[in-house]
């Protein structure tokens, strides 16, 4: 059994430990799959997401659809131009040089652009909801994107990063637009299963 002080610097360093890894969005050994694109820092990646699961939230409870639309703006600049030139990213560059945080371990930027993809097409069916005059319908998709950002912000899983990693169609046409037809996403090698 461990003494009392024993269990404290245990403890200690567990905490140590988990502060230097933060969950990857992407699955390990799928990067190398992937084509060549920009890594990015998935701090900021998270920042944004919390930044806008509460824009959404508020948007929600306080029954502004214009901020809805804003959010889109953000992440559908992202989504359609890089990660670059998310507002979120600027800001949290910023952040990071003025508080001196050191640097990241960097992930592919596709899966999360992939992510704000998803996360900009059910916003603008949220904003075609509000035009409509179907405004439970329009809040239902804001709180879904906010709920699928609040999980990401809080223990860094990204559902639409995961998503980008299936077999399907969806992920290997947006890859094509954004290399310009230049690089077809490579397919996956999955072992077969087979039962006796």
């Amino acid at each position: 059994m461990l003494r009392y002080a024993d269990r404290g610097e245990h403890r200690v360093r567990r905490i140590a430990r988990m502060r230097n890894t933060m969950p990857s969005a992407i699955p390990s050994g799928a990067t190398a799959d992937l084509p060549p694109a920009r890594m990015i820092d998935p701090r900021g990646h998270r920042f944004g997401a919390g930044v806008s699961a509460i824009a959404l939230i508020a948007a929600t409870v306080l029954g502004l659809p214009w901020v809805v639309a804003l959010v889109l703006a953000s992440i559908g600049v992202s989504a359609a131009f890089g990660l670059r030139y998310s507002i979120y990213g600027a800001i949290w560059r910023r952040i990071v040089r003025f508080a001196g945080l050191g640097p990241a371990e960097p992930e592919h930027e596709y899966p999360p652009r992939f992510a704000q993809v998803l996360g900009s097409v059910a916003l603008v069916l949220s904003l075609v909801a509000f035009l409509a005059g179907a405004t439970v319908v329009g809040w239902y998709f804001a709180l879904a994107v906010a709920a699928l950002q609040t999980l990401l912000a809080v223990t860094g899983y990204c559902l639409g990063c995961r998503l980008y990693f299936l077999r399907w169609w969806v992920p290997d046409l947006v890859t094509r637009i954004w290399t310009g037809g230049r690089v077809r996403r490579v397919a996956f090698v999955a072992e077969r299963i087979e039962y006796r």
